[in-house]
């Protein structure tokens, strides 16, 4: 843990970096998280409108088109 000061001068310990650099070692099989059919086609759409889409909602909304 590192520690930190805030914006109003308090020190505060945060977390470092907790991934492992490189490539996964085996694919992952995300279609095996998925019970059925239905499930597999809602993650298929919502990641579709994350790249695809002009109406984004929330934060991923950007003022200029990329």
């Amino acid at each position: 843990m590192e520690e930190k000061v805030t914006f109003d001068g308090k020190k505060v310990k945060v977390l470092g970096s907790t991934f492992e650099e490189g490539k996964p070692k085996t694919p992952i099989k995300w279609r095996q998280k998925m019970r059925n059919r239905d499930e597999m086609l809602a993650y298929l759409k919502t990641g579709e409108r994350y790249w695809f889409s002009d109406e984004w909602y929330g934060s991923e909304k950007r003022k200029t088109k990329a």
